[in-house]
C-alpha cells in the first residue's frame, strides 16, 4: 500500500464510527470472527480500545491485523482504522486513491 493510498483510506476512516470494541477480555475468537466478517462486508473499519483492555491501541491494531490479515491504516488515541480488501464485496478501489 502506498502512502497516497493510506492517506485516502485515512480520510475515509475519519467519518467512521467504531464498530468493534476491545475490552478487558482482549482479542478472543469471537472478536476475531466479528472483525473478519466486518472487514469482508466493509473493507475499512474503525476499532476502539477500552480503558480496561490489556492492550494499547497500537498493540491491539498490530495483533488484530496479524490475526485477520489486514493492513493498519491509522492509530490515534484509543482508536484505530484497519483495511483489508474484500474477496466478494469490493467497495474501495486502491488504484483510484493513488
Amino acid at each position: 500500500m502506498t502512502t497516497k493510498q493510506r492517506a485516502g483510506l485515512r480520510s475515509m476512516g475519519q467519518v467512521l464510527e467504531p464498530i468493534l470494541h476491545i475490552g478487558k477480555d482482549g482479542i478472543g475468537p469471537a472478536l476475531l470472527k466479528q472483525c473478519y466478517d466486518a472487514l469482508e462486508a466493509r473493507e475499512l473499519i474503525k476499532v476502539a480500545v477500552q480503558r480496561n483492555a490489556p492492550y494499547t491501541a497500537r498493540e491491539a491494531c498490530q495483533e488484530l491485523c496479524e490475526q485477520v490479515h489486514a493492513e493498519p491504516v491509522q492509530v490515534i488515541g484509543n482508536r484505530f482504522v484497519i483495511y483489508r480488501e474484500s474477496r466478494e464485496n469490493k467497495k474501495i478501489d486502491l488504484n483510484e486513491l493513488g
